[in-house]
């Protein structure tokens, strides 16, 4: 299956509800982090590219009619150039709230995960080196806690993908717009429905909470070891 539609945004630009909105009007899945973290070959595919392997993008996608977020987002323009009769939206919102979501949620879980579960898991490990290697120094060259920097990097993008897709395969697309300028880009008429608000906060509160959990685990299970010890001897 051949992408239709490629998503040229950054993550926390409402992609999520991009893509349950491109599903309701594609009838097909939509590729998204969300699909990347469950799936051994698609992190193995991802780890793999980040490394600068090259990967069968066919294979990738191979279920997919559109694809949004990182990790594919970050090669829109490969993507764009590997599927020509493929349309481009760029999804924005405002840069300073941007950064502000970005780091209370994905950069403080992704950087966060305490060393000791890498270690033990392996598939941890490649999802914590290929979204490292992919966003953080990739995207951002390991200065995405510089605020200005990172806020710059947001700025420049938009212009970057303003000038590598013509402006009739490219759509720039906020959440708070809404269906009618997706469906008249697409083709498609405005379904019956409010368009998808997906707030992840609640999603990303919990897997903050896990993280700060298990970052004081080791000190936990080293505090009740030593008890039990000084009752030993």
């Amino acid at each position: 299956m051949a992408l239709k539609i490629i998503g040229a945004g950054f993550g926390r630009t409402g992609t999520n509800s991009l893509k349950l909105a491109l599903e309701i009007l594609e009838s097909q899945p939509c590729h998204h982090m969300l699909e990347v973290l469950p799936c051994e070959n698609q992190i193995k595919w991802f780890h793999e590219k980040a490394h600068g392997k090259t990967v069968i993008w066919d294979e990738v996608f191979e279920n997919y009619g559109s694809a949004v977020d990182w990790p594919s987002s970050a090669y829109y323009k490969e993507l764009a150039d590997h599927y020509p009769d493929s349309k481009v939206i760029l999804s924005i919102r405002d840069p300073d709230n941007w950064y502000d979501s970005t780091k209370e949620t994905i950069y403080f879980v992704s950087t966060e995960i305490p060393k000791w579960l890498l270690f033990l898991s392996s598939k941890k490990r490649q999802i914590y080196e290929m979204i490292k290697k992919t966003i953080w120094q990739g995207v951002f060259d390991g200065k995405f806690e510089d605020r200005e920097y990172a806020v710059n990097v947001f700025k420049k993008h938009i212009k970057k993908v303003k000038s590598a897709i013509p402006e009739d395969r490219l759509l720039i697309h906020e959440a708070k717009e809404g269906w009618e300028p997706l469906c008249e880009f697409l083709g498609k008429p405005v379904p019956n429905q409010p368009y998808p608000r997906v707030n992840e906060a609640n999603t990303f509160k919990k897997q903050i909470g896990k993280i700060k959990i298990l970052k004081r685990l080791p000190w936990v299970v080293l505090f009740i070891g030593l008890f039990f010890l000084s009752y030993l001897f």
